[in-house]
Formats: C-alpha cells, sequence, structure tokens
C-alpha cells in the first residue's frame, strides 16, 4: 500500500498517478472519505475510553472517601457514578465497534489502490509503451532460403515437445517436455541460477504454496485475482511467480542497513489461470498455466531502489546477448503495469513465426508497496526504520526462452543451433538435431 500520510498532504499526487493508469480517481475520493471516519473514530473511542477510565479513578475515591456528610448526598454522587459509568462501558464499546469497521473499510480500499506509478513511466494502457533500446537484428529467413517453423513443429522433430498429451493429461495450456526439451530446461535452470550467483544473489528454492496473506500482500489477489489458484480446503495458493515467497521471506521484519541490499534468486514452478487470455496464444508452449522460472529479488531502501531496478534490467540484458536472442527493452506504460509496480520495463525476444517481439523478461520496482503491506522495515545507522523497497526480475521464464531459442536458431534441416554460453549446460552440443537424422 501506498503511505496514508499522502492522502491528507498530497492527494493530488495519487490522482495524477491514477489518471496516468487509467485508473478511479473517484477512489481518492472515497480513500479520503474513509480516513477521515477512520480518524473520527478513533478519536471518539479514545476519547471515550480517556473518560471511563477517569471515572475509574473518581467511583475509587468515592468507595476510600468514607461517609463524612450528607449521607443522601453521597448516595445520589455514588449513583450519578454507578449510572455514568455504565452508560460509559456500552459506549466505549460501540465506539471501539465502529473504530473497527472504519478502520477495515479503509484497509479494503487502501488495498484496492495501486502503487504511484512512476512519473517517468509513459501514460496509457497496454499499447502506450515506450521502446527503448534494441538489441541484435531478426534473421532474414527468405535471404537463407527457408521458410521458419514455429516451436511446436520443431519441438515435435527434435521430439523435445508433447503439447497433445499434456492436454490429453491436464488438460489445455499444458506440455510436456521430452528428451532434448528436458535436457534444454535444466540446462536453462542451470545457467540462470549460476549467472545470478556470480552477480552476488543467493539460491533459493522457495514453497510454491503460500498463505493468503503473502499472495495479498504482494498485490496478487487484487487485480490479478482472477489468475490465481486457490486451494479451499487448505487455504493456500499456488503461486504464479516466485516473487510472492521471496517478498514474504522477510514479513515482519527489520533489516539492518549494513545487510542491505539482499539479492535473492529462486527457481520454482509458477501456476496462472490465463483467465484473460481466452483465444490469445493457444498454440504450443508461449502461454501455459504452468511453467518453471528463474526469479531474481531485491530488498533495498527507497532510495537505492532506482538504481537496483537498472541494475536487473543490465542482468537480463546479459542474460538474452549471452543466448544470442534478438531482443528489445520497452517502457512499460502506467497502465499496464501490475498493482504494485511503480515502473516496469520488459524485454521482448523476437519471435520469427509471429513477426513480432514477445515478452520473456521483465524487472518491477515495487517501491514501498510490498513492505508495508507485508511490514518490512530497514533500520538505519542512526536507528531509525522504514518501509523497506522491493524489487523482481525474470531472468529465464523457462517455456517462452525455449520458444526463442527453438525459433531464432532453426536450420534449414530442423536442427537448432545451440548459442556458446549454452553449450557446457548441453553437455558440450553445439547443435540439436531431429531424432533419426544422421549422427
Amino acid at each position: 500500500m501506498i503511505d496514508p500520510r499522502l492522502l491528507r498532504d498530497d492527494p493530488d499526487r495519487i490522482r495524477a498517478a491514477q489518471r496516468r493508469r487509467g485508473g478511479s480517481e473517484e477512489l481518492v475520493d472515497r480513500l479520503q472519505a474513509a480516513d477521515e471516519r477512520r480518524r473520527g473514530a478513533i478519536a471518539t473511542f479514545e476519547r471515550l475510553r480517556a473518560e471511563q477510565k477517569q471515572l475509574g479513578r473518581q467511583m475509587a475515591q468515592a468507595r476510600s472517601g468514607g461517609r463524612t456528610g450528607a449521607a443522601a448526598e453521597g448516595d445520589d454522587e455514588h449513583a450519578r457514578l454507578l449510572k455514568r459509568t455504565k452508560q460509559l462501558s456500552v459506549d466505549v464499546k460501540a465506539a471501539e465497534a465502529a473504530q473497527s469497521v472504519a478502520d477495515e473499510d479503509f484497509r479494503v480500499l487502501m488495498a484496492a489502490l495501486p502503487n504511484l506509478a512512476d512519473e517517468q513511466a509513459p501514460a496509457g494502457g497496454e499499447d502506450d509503451y515506450v521502446v527503448l533500446e534494441e538489441h541484435g537484428s531478426p534473421r532474414d529467413f527468405a535471404a537463407e532460403g527457408f521458410e521458419p517453423r514455429d516451436h511446436v513443429e520443431l519441438g515435435t522433430l527434435l521430439k523435445a515437445i508433447d503439447v497433445e498429451r499434456g492436454a490429453k493429461v491436464s488438460g489445455s495450456r499444458f506440455y510436456f517436455l521430452t528428451g532434448v526439451g528436458a535436457m534444454l530446461e535444466l540446462a536453462l535452470v542451470q545457467m540462470a541460477m549460476e549467472r545470478a550467483q556470480e552477480w552476488g544473489f543467493t539460491p533459493m528454492v522457495p514453497p510454491a504454496l503460500v498463505k493468503p496473506r503473502a499472495m495479498e500482500g504482494t498485490g496478487f489477489l487484487g487485480q490479478a485475482a482472477d489468475d490465481v489458484y486457490h486451494l479451499p480446503a487448505d487455504d493456500l495458493f499456488l503461486v504464479g511467480t516466485s516473487e510472492v515467497p521471496l517478498a514474504a521471506y522477510h514479513s515482519d521484519e527489520i533489516l539492518g542497513a549494513a545487510s542491505l541490499p539482499r539479492r535473492y534468486a529462486a527457481f520454482s514452478p509458477c501456476f496462472r489461470r490465463e483467465a484473460g487470455s481466452y483465444g490469445k496464444d493457444t498454440r504450443g508452449i508461449f502461454r501455459v498455466h504452468w511453467f518453471d522460472k528463474v526469479e531474481m529479488f531485491i530488498y533495498t531502501t527507497l532510495e537505492q531502489s532506482y538504481d537496483a531496478h537498472r541494475q536487473l534490467l543490465e542482468r537480463e540484458r546479459q542474460w538474452l546477448q549471452e543466448l544470442e536472442l534478438p531482443f528489445r527493452v520497452i517502457d512499460v506504460a502506467a497502465g499496464d503495469l501490475g498493482l504494485s509496480a511503480a515502473r516496469k520495463f520488459d524485454c521482448e525476444a523476437w519471435v520469427p513465426t509471429q513477426g513480432r517481439y514477445r515478452e520473456v523478461t521483465s524487472t518491477s520496482n515495487c517501491t514501498q508497496f510490498q513492505a508495508r503491506r507485508l511490514d518490512i522495515r530497514c533500520r538505519d545507522d542512526e536507528g531509525r526504520t522504514e518501509p523497506a523497497a522491493t524489487l523482481n526480475g525474470t531472468l529465464c521464464a523457462v517455456p517462452r526462452t525455449i520458444v526463442a531459442l527453438l525459433e531464432n536458431h532453426q536450420q534449414a534441416d530442423g536442427s537448432v543451433y545451440v548459442p556458446l554460453a549454452l553449450r557446457p549446460y548441453l553437455q558440450g552440443r553445439d547443435v540439436l538435431k531431429p531424432v533419426g537424422s544422421a549422427g
């Protein structure tokens, strides 16, 4: 969540951020009203509670003072105090209940308010991104004398991908990686984890099931709730990214300044319902319900988060360059950001048979949004604390990386060139050959 003080100190900044996202400015007005009701309810409860305590002391004094004057007057005063005590007890309970309701109303509205989009993020929706740079050039297959095959056809020739049996066993958008396909996943994961460790990230294998607080704290029970798999019998959620358990890893903790930044790289399965993608990318393994991924995650201070974001992007660039893939970097528009992100960069690899760039990695700066929800703070050298900043960056989403590798590095005979950097993780192979071909 955002800093609640902004509602009182700078509500126009929140409204401007909502306009950039194409979100509701009315939500800001409703939040202000809810905040006023909440603060009013708190003040009422505290006033009545203070009076109750003061009256308790008066009653104690009346009992200990004895009867020194007119008995009738003493009895009348005691009766008055007793009557007020009983009424205050009722009023305090009612005020406490009203405060609880006002707090919950405010919390629900705050949970619906997205992070403030960075002022440098392009305004607009999904199609309003800005291309920042391009790396490499797409191959001219026509000049090479053949029509490129898509990854499904290549995967069939290599006996690397089996989507038909994936659908038979689990339904649409599921698949098997077989033979060299399975070895290619393991090679990519091992290479990605080694690179991350070289860059100073601690390797992690986190749980793929999390409690509701972890999912809500990272912002995935808001606008993305329909995309989440829930196990009602256990009240656990299957994660769509290891960003979720990594963000919750330090929940309710205070991190010392000397320990920052903390960098983690996690390998995990990811599960997504893809509820809003009906009819999109139905062929192959580009958009699926389950996939494996290596994700980078950083805890740092707000001031250092902007440099950390650029560093994550640079790591993703290095990764795609090592895989010898043509790609571009885009600055994602504010209206296409997730609930938690203030700014996001995507790296999009060229997919020859689609004739366009498609997202294969991304990195987001969530500033202090997730840390406020999960109560993660950092303490500076003078002992002061403030919410930490969290950042995430995909290093390797396995299926999409396999799609890009097969299609960009294919040869006319259906074989696939293996990039130099990947060969040590594939037993030194320099090419993947169709099954049954010579050699």
